[in-house]
């Protein structure tokens, strides 16, 4: 069963989770971390640069790997992840640009970009410490349902939902690639400790078929069930539709702090 969490709000869930990456960073300067985008971990970004300044953490030796990228977008598109990933969290965090990797989204390599993005986090050592966001449809990554919980990093074409959810980034729907390269489910088991963040009554739904529901492709956020270290954060309008929140509450309230996420 993966750890859930109930905090006040994204502010409370990003300081939480900035503790986990700071007690990380100290034990192992050159962490890896697994980089989400989207809103959901903004707050997280900001608390983690806040403590990083704030207390002159070194973090040149961090490394990272996004979970996904666009296919197609031509290279310096401010809503590629890969600009999106150096302008929320390399450069505000002060990392060094050379050691955060973003899957390979050109057209003309994609046939074996996959490949090398599971080569690259090998020769890392792979992902301390995962940070994911859960879509409506249940995906996480890009792994829309259907998606092979055994999965690697590969090619996936967007369900019609999740390019309108992103559309809000674009100047246009259409604009919105059809397809994306993304970390596949067994490449994000594979990481040591997965923390997936949730917040708004439009997440309760998808949070609850990850936690409690059955473990089925159908919903891909789910497989976080068969991880040994997984950590959900979630506000109360996400938490809302959790069976089991009383208990949740109370295993929280009653964990020794020195534990951690």
């Amino acid at each position: 069963m993966a750890e859930v969490v109930i905090v006040g709000d994204e502010e409370a869930a990003g300081r939480l989770v900035a503790d986990a990456i700071v007690s990380l960073i100290r034990s192992k300067p050159d962490a890896v971390l697994g980089l989400a985008t989207g809103s959901t971990p903004l707050a997280t970004y900001r608390a983690l640069a806040d403590r990083i300044a704030d207390e002159s953490i070194d973090v040149r030796g961090v490394r990272g790997f996004a979970l996904d990228e666009y296919v197609g977008l031509p290279a310096g598109h401010p809503e590629s992840y890969r600009a999106v990933i150096t302008r929320e969290v390399v450069e505000p965090l002060g990392l060094t640009p050379e050691l955060v990797r973003v899957p390979n989204g050109d057209p003309a390599s994609i046939e074996h970009a996959g490949a090398d993005y599971e080569a690259a986090i090998g020769a890392a050592g792979g992902v301390d410490l995962q940070i994911l966001g859960i879509g409506r449809t249940g995906h996480i990554g890009f792994n829309e349902p259907g998606s092979s919980l055994a999965s690697l990093t590969r090619v996936k074409t967007l369900t019609e939902r999740t390019r309108a959810d992103n559309a809000r980034f674009f100047d246009a729907p259409d604009d919105v690639p059809m397809h994306c390269i993304t970390q596949g489910i067994g490449t994000i088991l594979r990481a040591r400790h997965l923390v997936l963040l949730a917040f708004g009554e439009a997440k309760a739904h998808a949070v609850a078929a990850a936690v409690e529901g059955p473990v089925t492709a159908s919903q891909p956020g789910s497989a976080i069930q068969l991880h040994p270290h997984a950590t959900v954060v979630v506000d109360e309008a996400a938490a809302s539709e959790l069976v089991n929140l009383a208990y949740y509450r109370h295993a929280w309230s009653n964990k020794p702090r020195w534990q951690g996420i």
